[in-house]
């Protein structure tokens, strides 16, 4: 693989491809395109009455591109990660250049969730979540869809479909599928810095008046 730079990645974003590496010691970054894909309908989160009654009960706070750096740190603080040193430096930049963003999550002033993506037309494609409290990473997921929403996206790409994504109402789709959704996206614009901030209360308040 040639020597990676922000705009190589963003072209295989837009393309339907994104980088990995084996382990954080691993130096080398391959592509993946999987046969089937992971996507959250952006019309489709699942709350369920525990999850609602946890967000209208929280004081976790909500952030978005205050703590970027951190939020990889701490996807990346596990045993088993594929972030390594030079994804890690990769995703600074774009994030540098305004194409990758991070939801955070405060316990007063105690960063203990997040999510960081990026951000190409109306797409937003998910890259890795942490938590660190009971709730905190479905919280960041359901403030996430809310911002994506009210930012005029289309498309939130989850690459892979786990179980826990499931549960909050992702699906997975075939590769054609997926990429027919994708060059749908990347014809118009969004926005994931416009919409106001908006608090777990308030989030949670428009989703179940939606449903």
């Amino acid at each position: 693989m040639p020597d990676l730079t922000p705009e190589l990645l963003l072209h295989g974003y837009s393309i339907g491809i994104f980088p990995m590496a084996e382990h954080r010691d691993d130096p080398e970054i391959f592509w993946v395109d999987p046969r089937r894909r992971g996507v959250f309908p952006l019309d489709g989160f699942h709350i369920s009455r525990s999850l609602s009654r946890a967000m209208r009960r929280t004081r976790f706070t909500i952030t978005t591109n205050t703590a970027f750096n951190d939020v990889v740190t701490g996807c990346a603080d596990r045993a088993d990660t594929w972030i390594n040193a030079e994804i890690f430096s990769l995703y600074a930049q774009l994030h540098a250049l305004g194409h990758a963003h991070a939801l955070e999550v405060w316990e007063d002033d105690m960063l203990v969730g997040g999510v960081y993506g990026v951000t190409l037309g109306r797409a937003f494609f998910g890259e890795s979540m942490f938590s660190r409290r009971d709730n905190a990473s479905k919280i960041a997921l359901a403030c996430l869809v809310d911002r994506l929403n009210r930012g005029g996206f289309t498309l939130f790409d989850t690459q892979f479909l786990t179980p826990h994504l499931a549960s909050l109402g992702a699906q997975e789709i075939t590769r054609a599928a997926y990429h027919a959704r994708l060059e749908m996206a990347l014809m118009k614009t969004a926005d994931f810095t416009a919409p106001a901030a908006a608090s777990p209360q308030e989030v949670v308040q428009r989703m179940t008046q939606m449903s």
